[in-house]
């Protein structure tokens, strides 16, 4: 087990708005920055694809400026997204929609997309939610498994060497951490370089295979 482990925090956090088409791409904007920050970025298009569908389900079946709420959070390894509306009436149904029918398609991609979906109903309300399931081992740990944890403790370690104090958990340690990967970036860099490689090169064949894995 990787004893310098640094978690990644993951807050919960809502979001009300007035459901509208145009609304749409703000919370699909919104999605993306949060899941970048919390490492999961690997799930944004599935995560967008379902804000899409379960918010236009509202701005269709309950009706335009319906104040809704996009609530995201972790349930357990599961990413948990829910979009809160004060219609306990009309409820969505998963049906046998074709590929050209222009209504009926939205709970089908959920139902396709996410490991499960429902609804859940309150007083004077009703959340439907849907969840993704991530590689986590925890709530707040990384995604990515060994090769992550594996980088970390080597991460922490050259920090360590450089600055023999301990390392810090939360945000500051993920900060620390941060600044670690980039002054090993750099070192590795002035190394290649003082060894006749080619620092652009290997830069650029580095972010090549970055890219590549997401």
């Amino acid at each position: 087990m990787n004893e310098y482990r640094c978690d990644v925090p993951r807050k919960a956090w809502e979001l009300p708005f007035l459901a509208e088409a145009q609304e749409i791409a703000g919370l699909r904007r919104v999605m993306r920055l949060h899941l970048s920050r919390w490492g999961l970025a690997n799930l944004i298009d599935a995560a967008q694809l379902c804000v899409t569908e379960l918010v236009a389900n509202v701005v269709r079946h309950v009706g335009p400026q319906t104040p809704t709420t996009l609530a995201v959070s972790m349930n357990g390894t599961n990413l948990r997204i829910e979009v809160h509306d004060p219609d306990t009436q009309a409820l969505p149904t998963l049906m046998a929609a074709r590929s050209d029918d222009e209504a009926g398609r939205g709970v089908a991609l959920v139902d396709a997309t996410a490991d499960r979906w429902g609804v859940a109903m309150r007083a004077d309300s009703k959340v439907t939610w849907c969840e993704l399931a991530t590689d986590l081992e925890s709530p707040n740990g990384h995604a990515g498994g060994a090769r992550n944890d594996e980088t970390e403790a080597l991460l922490a370690l050259y920090q360590m060497c450089r600055s023999p104090y301990v390392l810090g958990s939360g945000r500051r340690g993920m900060a620390m951490m941060e600044e670690a990967a980039i002054d090993l970036i750099a070192d590795l860099l002035h190394w290649l370089s003082a060894h006749g490689g080619d620092a652009d090169c290997a830069l650029d064949e580095a972010q090549t295979r970055f890219e590549a894995c997401l």
